[in-house]
């Protein structure tokens, strides 16, 4: 029987990419959801026929249930999932359905790590944080993590051109992300950070270059210590051209919280910055990059390990990172009962193998 792959928010520019990698690398007939009846009509047109759309609001829960109920495979891709639950995770272990999301928030995060012990007695694999950043950049940091007998510390960054080639929620992640201190862990203790703070210039491989990057609150700050013995991780984030980094720094530490706290604020900051970007993208691209960073020791000496990775499209690759996920879980090559991260649950040469096949090469090395 054909595989059911039923992709909430599929109407998006990251589900939609999510349903063309796995159009194009599976056999699985697609649902893509979206309250939008026109213009979910119209691109699941554009992906063919064995995408099919679905109007769905996901406050219906009764019309949910039934949809998951009707698919092998459930993927999440309706955010901002700052202020989401996880009913539709719950929905799939009490269905027994496999589940996948590209969730990029801690909150969200903590609340379907909550569910591992019942997907597992489901037999349910869900892998949470799916895409490029997090995702992909997970499995980079694994990959450098198992270079060395003792992983110490690491270092992402995140270099956007532009809106990325995504939607307005993409904006509207960034400005969510702004309202509140973070905690991350800094030499063994976890310590409160501001957002879009500590400006730090690194070197991503060409045609970026040198380029700025902020503290920015991610999911894997959370689930690399769960994961690795490592007493530091550093998520930090840049957009291109530089003086959105600027204008970004200025919402964080100038506008008064309480206004950032405001949805229509968001909303309205959120909707001219992709303005903006519509003007700014033929000249900065919307592609990404990401470097990950891993140090420690290996045979007694200090040792560390970089990988880097580029795409032209940031929502492209993003499709392609959980596109790659879903095809393994649809071939009962990942079996993983339980709730995971995705460097939790794939391992390094399945990463490579679904990557390779997308033509993504990872480039890694040793530091001097």
């Amino acid at each position: 029987m054909t595989d059911q792959v039923l992709i909430l928010g599929g109407r998006g520019r990251v589900g939609s990419s999510v349903a063309q990698d796995i159009v194009t690398h599976t056999r699985s007939q697609i649902v893509i959801t979206s309250r939008n009846l026109t213009a979910g009509e119209a691109v699941s047109a554009q992906l063919g026929d064995r995408v099919q759309f679905l109007e769905m609001d996901l406050a219906d829960t009764t019309n949910l249930k039934n949809a998951i109920a009707s698919s092998n495979l459930v993927i999440h891709c309706a955010g901002p999932f700052h202020h989401r639950d996880a009913e539709v995770l719950q929905l799939c272990i009490e269905q027994g359905v496999n589940y996948l999301d590209v969730s990029d928030h801690r909150s969200f995060t903590r609340k379907a790590l909550a569910y591992r012990t019942s997907a597992e007695n489901a037999g349910v694999t869900a892998i949470i944080n799916t895409g490029i950043f997090p995702g992909i950049s997970n499995s980079m940091v694994r990959q450098c993590a198992e270079q060395l007998d003792e992983p110490e510390r690491i270092h992402l960054s995140y270099l956007v051109g532009g809106s990325g080639g995504a939607g307005i929620t993409v904006m509207r992640t960034t400005f969510l992300g702004l309202q509140h201190p973070f905690e991350a862990l800094i030499d063994g203790k976890w310590q409160e950070i501001k957002p879009y703070s500590d400006r730090e210039v690194i070197q991503f491989p060409p045609p970026y270059g040198r380029a700025g990057v902020y503290w920015f609150d991610m999911p894997e700050a959370v689930t690399l210590p769960e994961t690795f013995p490592v007493k530091t991780v550093i998520t930090k984030f840049g957009s291109v051209p530089d003086f959105y980094n600027h204008l970004t720094w200025i919402a964080a530490h100038w506008f008064p919280k309480k206004l950032l706290q405001q949805p229509r604020a968001v909303e309205f900051l959120s909707r001219v910055s992709h303005l903006m970007t519509d003007v700014t993208n033929p000249f900065s691209g919307i592609g990404v990059a990401v470097r990950a960073e891993v140090t420690g020791r290996k045979a007694g000496q200090n040792a560390g390990y970089c990988a880097t990775v580029l795409h032209n499209n940031a929502a492209i690759a993003t499709g392609l990172g959980t596109g790659a996920i879903a095809q393994l879980l649809l071939a009962k090559e990942l079996i993983k009962p339980g709730v995971w991260a995705v460097e939790q649950a794939l391992p390094t040469d399945l990463f490579k193998q679904t990557l390779a096949s997308r033509g993504l090469t990872i480039h890694q090395e040793q530091l001097e």
